[in-house]
């Protein structure tokens, strides 16, 4: 859609017309959020988890992010405890977090299905970012 220099009258405005482009301009900058993968636990205290990953994602909106988190969709109509549907689960994970732009992983426990997650990103090339549970970013050492 483009903006018109003239108002709905038929007038030429081209004070609107400069304010609606910047606006656009605005708009078009922000656009971009970048897809992050969301890297916490679900199993052991799975309802606190579950609520630590929606802090969690409401953390990467905060920050500009589009927050991707399987734990979260998945165990909504698969059952974890079922080693086959659990496998699956995580390979769709996987699947998603290929499509990602970073990783960011929470807290300083790492679950198997956490540790598998990391890998890929390792193996695909996708930049991690660790947080705390307090979501401050946890700056890496010059020794990784």
């Amino acid at each position: 859609m483009s903006i018109s220099k003239y108002n709905a009258e038929g007038y030429l405005d081209l004070t609107a017309y400069e304010a609606l482009l910047a606006i656009e301009r605005e708009a078009r900058k922000a656009a971009f959020r970048p897809l992050v993968f969301i890297c916490s636990p679900l199993a052991g205290d799975v309802e606190h988890n579950l609520e630590r990953a929606r802090r969690c994602c409401r953390f990467a909106v905060t920050k500009g992010a589009i927050p991707l988190a399987p734990h979260l969709l998945f165990p909504q109509f698969m059952d974890d405890g079922d080693k086959s549907e659990r496998n699956l689960a995580i390979f769709m994970g996987l699947v998603l977090l290929s499509k990602c732009h970073e990783l960011w992983r929470f807290g300083n426990r790492i679950s198997p299905g956490m540790a598998i997650e990391l890998e890929k990103a390792k193996r695909l090339g996708i930049p991690i970012r660790h947080f705390s549970e307090q979501c401050a970013e946890v700056k890496q050492s010059a020794r990784g």
